[in-house]
Order: structure tokens, then C-alpha cells, then sequence
């Protein structure tokens, strides 16, 4: 047992059903943005990189490609994609069609997964029944599970890559979790032993990406009943508070805000470019 081990949860990186507000996507993969988003992140976290003694990844698609390039140099120094610990207890909480990961043989058989270790994925964990069923009871004693295995691990420094709605069971916070986003937490140690054993948040420590809903913050936009967006274990309100409402409006319009800002970074930068090329040019070089 480790219960002064410092654990980096981390949220993975923009997929397909984040853009399109699109929870049937199945097993929703990585976008575009959501790999360059992943791409920042050995550089936001260098000494993490170096200091990383395990990496635990939901087997989610989203999650494993997060996992594999977002956290390349420590996977590399610490033997391989194979090291990585696929854990399909760290699944996304909802029975939606992008939260349901994929059989076993069918990531075997994906060239961008290969070399990961899938044989903790047994044949029930895309069933959404039993242990991993949707509902408040089984989420709350799923995160319970992950939260004790965390402080049983013998590492000091542990990764965990997974989903925005189980990061909020598991952390009892309802926060907006970003995309490709590293939060420090530890144990209490004045609770660490009890079979709750909360973590603390800690400090922030990068973001690769922006506020994207989750599936579960998606169906509550939609008025469809789920449990996964309701990271305190209480069941989700027929009609949200105002404040609420106000508060995912902002985190919208944060999102679009920040994708304007990218937007423009990326215009400036071509402007740059012909302005440059037209230099070139003009002095007989051709491009």
C-alpha cells in the first residue's frame, strides 16, 4: 500500500462524440484536435514524464490513444505500451454507445492499439450490467473500487487516464474537466484506510485542450435521463437549477471561445507564411 502516493488523473483528449454532441458514436475515437491535444501534453509535463512509475488507462479507444501519446516518453522509459495497466473498471459511466468500449478482439486487431496488454479486458466489461452498470449504486461502488486499487498500488507516482463523468465519481467533485487535462490528488491521511478513502485535489498541473462536454452533460442538454453526470452520486434532477444551466452555458462558450482563439492563431500564422513566401519571391527565391 501506498497511501502517500501522488495520483495525476487525467481526462483524455477530445473524441468524436465531444464535438458533435453525438453520444451514439461508438466507442468514440480521438479527433483530429483531440491527437494534437494529446500531442502537447509530454511537453505541458516533463518532469511528470520522467517521474511516472505506472500508467493506468481506461480501454476505451478515446482513452488508450490518449494514453499512448500523451504519455509517450514515459511509456517508452517505462518499457513499452505493454506496461501500460488497462483497467475496464475506469470505463465511462453511462451505457450510451460512445461509453461502451469495444470487444477485446476488435482492439487486438486495431494497428494503432497494438501493443498494448488487453487481457484485463474480460468479455463482460462492455456488458454496462452488473458491476458495470449505469446506475448511482454501481458507479458510486465502481469509483469506490478504483480509489481503493489506486491506494493499494505500490507506486508513489501514479497516472490515470479516463473519462470526465467516472473522474467525477471517483473525485466526488463535479468539475468541468478539460480536454487532455493532468490534476494532482492525493489521499487524506486522516481517511485514507476508511473503504470511502477520498482523494484531494491538489494543484493543477496541465491542460492540453478545452471544456468539452461529457456523454452524461450531453444527455442533460438533451433532457435524457443518465447517471453519469451526477459525479456526487445523487440522482440527476428532471430540471436542472439555473445556476446549473448558467454554468454549462459558460463552459460552452468557453469551449467555442477557444477554439476562436486557435482559429485565429492559426490565420495569423498562414498570413505569416504568404507574407514570407511573397518576401522570398520578390528576392528571386523560388518556394
Amino acid at each position: 500500500m501506498a497511501p502517500t502516493s501522488r495520483v495525476y488523473l487525467t481526462r483524455h483528449s477530445q473524441a468524436e462524440h465531444n464535438v458533435a454532441d453525438d453520444y451514439s458514436i461508438p466507442d468514440a475515437p480521438l479527433t483530429p484536435l483531440g491527437k494534437q491535444q494529446s500531442g502537447r501534453l509530454p511537453s505541458l509535463t516533463p518532469e511528470l514524464q520522467q517521474t511516472a512509475q505506472v500508467i493506468l488507462s481506461s480501454g476505451l479507444k478515446r482513452t488508450l490513444q490518449s494514453t499512448k501519446i500523451g504519455y509517450a516518453p514515459a511509456i517508452e522509459r517505462l518499457g513499452g505500451l505493454g506496461k501500460v495497466v488497462l483497467l475496464p473498471q475506469l470505463q465511462e459511466c453511462n451505457d450510451f454507445p460512445c461509453d461502451t468500449g469495444s470487444a477485446r478482439e476488435v482492439l487486438e486487431a486495431d494497428p494503432e492499439l497494438a501493443g498494448f496488454d488487453f487481457s484485463p479486458l474480460t468479455p463482460d466489461w462492455t456488458s454496462k450490467r452488473g458491476f458495470y452498470a449505469a446506475d448511482d449504486a454501481s458507479l458510486n461502488a465502481r469509483a469506490q473500487w478504483v480509489r481503493q486499487y489506486i491506494r493499494d498500488r505500490p507506486e508513489q507516482e501514479i497516472v490515470v487516464m479516463a473519462h470526465g463523468d467516472i473522474l467525477r465519481r471517483i473525485t466526488g467533485q463535479q468539475y468541468p474537466w478539460k480536454n487532455a487535462e493532468v490534476r494532482l490528488f492525493q489521499f487524506d491521511p486522516a481517511t485514507v484506510s476508511t473503504e470511502q478513502a477520498p482523494l484531494v485535489h491538489v494543484r493543477d498541473i496541465a491542460t492540453g485542450g478545452s471544456v468539452e462536454p461529457t456523454s452524461g452533460d450531453i444527455a442533460n442538454q438533451k433532457g435524457v435521463p443518465n447517471a453519469g453526470a451526477n459525479g456526487n452520486g445523487n440522482a440527476a434532477a428532471p430540471s436542472e437549477s439555473l445556476a446549473a444551466i448558467e454554468e454549462r452555458v459558460k463552459e460552452r462558450q468557453s469551449a467555442v471561445q477557444s477554439k476562436a482563439n486557435e482559429l485565429e492563431e492559426l490565420e495569423r500564422r498562414l498570413a505569416d507564411a504568404e507574407k514570407r513566401k511573397a518576401e522570398l519571391e520578390a528576392k528571386g527565391i523560388k518556394i
